[in-house]
């Protein structure tokens, strides 16, 4: 709502209809990442020349990154921590300064501007936690599957 209120004020384009809303309370996990990632990715594409290209191809990276970790997460399961830092990723911690970002007037959106580079540098965070956490689930599921071949060979083993 707050976005669709600065967005009117100072002329920034809504990347689709229902951006600042939150999806029902009763989606699950899973379809609440899926829906944050898809709004992310529209709001890139909607942004289009808006964004400087370095921020532009941070936001996709951190799309990419989160694409493993949102799959095993939906397919195999995650911890609760896990799950509840990749919706916030998703629906909060990226949404929330990109919307700043481009309530900016356009000569402070430029490539070489202050508030450019900051929030390039929100977003190499946010870059480091999203590998993090995708390291975290493989991880996971590498100790996962080792605990399971050691209960099956000592249940099976000689």
């Amino acid at each position: 709502m707050v976005a669709r209120f600065f967005g009117s004020l100072f002329g920034t384009p809504r990347p689709e209809d229902g951006a600042g809303q939150e999806p029902a309370a009763e989606a699950d996990d899973d379809t609440r990442v899926a829906a944050g990632r898809g709004r992310l990715r529209s709001a890139v594409r909607a942004a289009g020349r808006e964004l400087p290209r370095l921020i532009s191809s941070q936001l996709r990276q951190i799309d990419d990154v989160l694409q493993p970790p949102a799959d095993y997460a939906r397919a195999q399961g995650a911890s609760t921590e896990q799950r509840v830092l990749l919706e916030a990723m998703a629906v909060d911690y990226i949404p929330t300064p990109l919307n700043a970002y481009l309530a900016l007037r356009e000569e402070d959106r430029g490539e070489s501007t202050r508030a450019t580079a900051l929030f390039a540098e929100q977003l190499a965070i946010l870059y480091a936690t999203a590998q993090d956490l995708n390291q975290q689930v493989r991880s996971g599921a590498i100790t996962e599957l080792s605990t399971y071949a050691r209960f099956l060979d000592d249940k099976f083993g000689p």
